[in-house]
């Protein structure tokens, strides 16, 4: 079996993680935040998954396990979160979003 080299799932795994942070910091629109942080947990999974390979060791595939159900319970969590702002302030532009407003000033 032909594998990839594990500089090669790094430098994917780096990549995928500049682009969910660049989201982080770019977006406004709290959805596209979270699947940008999603983004990231999937970077630091595949350097996991890479790593585990390189060495032969099961650990990477266990911390994959552990950043899957961390990142579904973020995801369930993240989501409620948005629908209770989206009920409250009818947006969920982090711009238009802001817990220390005047309540006049919606």
């Amino acid at each position: 079996m032909n594998n990839v080299p594990v500089i090669h799932a790094l430098i994917f795994a780096g990549a995928l993680f500049a682009i969910g942070a660049l989201g982080v910091i770019v977006r406004r629109n709290l959805v596209f935040v979270l699947m940008s942080i999603e983004l990231m947990l999937i970077a630091a999974s595949v350097a996991f998954i890479a790593a585990a390979a390189k060495w032969n060791q099961a650990d990477g595939q266990v911390f994959y396990i552990f950043i899957v159900v961390t990142a579904a319970a973020e995801v369930a969590v993240g989501l409620s979160l948005l629908l209770r702002i989206h009920h409250t302030f009818k947006s969920v532009d982090s711009d238009d979003v802001s817990l220390l407003r005047e309540e006049g000033e919606r």
